[in-house]
């Protein structure tokens, strides 16, 4: 199991609109995510930067394989229309990335 991390800015007139597409989360997409062996997915907000943080484990031997996987899903593209233009990418991101991935730098269980 590897833990993942991640973020992204959200627009400030955009996070009532989020967070009620994720209170009724599509059930397709929930279940790609766990197809696609990503366990324990938290979204988190900071406010007033409004920064999003995501977490999860993932329990796969091929993460390339399982993002394609996911990014190829007809119900997770349309999920994803409604989601970006909530989000505003950070600029340091890397080419491809919608959101940035965080290097993990320390753990405690």
């Amino acid at each position: 199991m590897k833990r993942m991390g991640m973020m992204i800015g959200i627009r400030p007139d955009k996070i009532a609109e989020y967070k009620r597409l994720h209170a009724k989360a599509w059930p397709n997409v929930l279940s790609k995510i766990s197809e696609c062996n990503i366990r324990n997915y938290s979204i988190f907000l900071r406010e007033p930067e409004n920064i999003l943080f995501g977490y999860w484990e993932y329990h796969g031997s091929d993460f390339a394989a399982d993002a394609a996987k996911m990014a190829a899903d007809p119900d997770t593209q349309e999920w994803w229309k409604l989601t970006d233009p909530c989000q505003v990418p950070v600029e340091s991101r890397n080419d491809g990335e919608q959101w940035s991935l965080m290097e993990e730098i320390f753990h405690h269980d």
